[in-house]
């Protein structure tokens, strides 16, 4: 199957490009607050020697992490299914990473943090083995001290900004390579209107002023935050 995969949900942009269930094709960019995605395909396409009508499959990695990010992968993939009635499937960020803490030789217990802003992280737990890897913890919102004392054993995977916050802890970013390899064995193949961010939130509205011109309007407004 030819597949392409997104993962933008972290500072670390980019894009896969999987045939056959090898990587043939990857790009990514850092920095800033949005990505150049179509610059990102076009150069991963071009290394996998592919063009884009021939992709069978897209793989968006869900989060949790940045919420635009995220929103404007799977913005892609359900274009890309209209255009080109392509196969979609969603793939937690946290399961990408335990899959690459495995690559990495990560094993035994290992946690995975990520800000959830608000003090809040969201965190899972794995048991990872060079055969396989299974969920010990799946993922939850913890206060500070609350992750605090979970990370006190195992490995600790954070993204750059919580190093410092987490003593002894490891960098590890999510990647579409690793994303797309996922997606070579899944079969939960979904319409892009089913693709939804993980957000483990509720969520919270703000009542917005009455407008002058429209006396009688009540009107409610959602509020995120970048990390969802």
């Amino acid at each position: 199957m030819r597949i392409l995969a997104i993962e933008f949900s972290s500072e670390r942009r980019s894009v896969g490009v999987v045939l056959d269930g090898h990587v043939r094709g990857r790009a990514e960019e850092t920095g800033g607050r949005s990505a150049r995605a179509f610059h990102l395909i076009e150069r991963a396409l071009i290394e996998a020697k592919i063009e884009r009508d021939e992709i069978e499959c897209i793989a968006v990695g869900l989060g949790p992490g940045s919420y635009a990010g995220i929103r404007s992968a799977i913005s892609i993939a359900q274009g890309w299914q209209v255009a080109r009635n392509v196969r979609l499937t969603g793939i937690s960020t946290v399961d990408c990473l335990a899959a690459q803490a495995q690559a990495e030789r990560h094993f035994g217990l290992v946690n995975i943090l990520i800000d959830a802003q608000r003090n809040e992280f969201y965190f899972a737990s794995y048991e990872i083995s060079p055969g396989e890897w299974r969920v010990i913890e799946p993922l939850r919102l913890l206060s500070f001290g609350e992750a605090s004392a979970r990370c006190a054993r195992g490995t600790t995977l954070v993204w750059p900004d919580l190093v410092s916050r987490f003593a002894g802890s490891r960098v590890l970013l999510p990647d579409a390579a690793t994303l797309g390899l996922l997606a070579v064995s899944r079969a939960d193949f979904v319409s892009g209107d089913k693709l939804e961010p993980v957000y483990l939130r509720e969520t919270s509205f703000v009542k917005a002023r009455a407008s002058s011109s429209f006396p009688d309007s009540e009107t409610a407004s959602p509020t995120t935050d970048e990390h969802g």
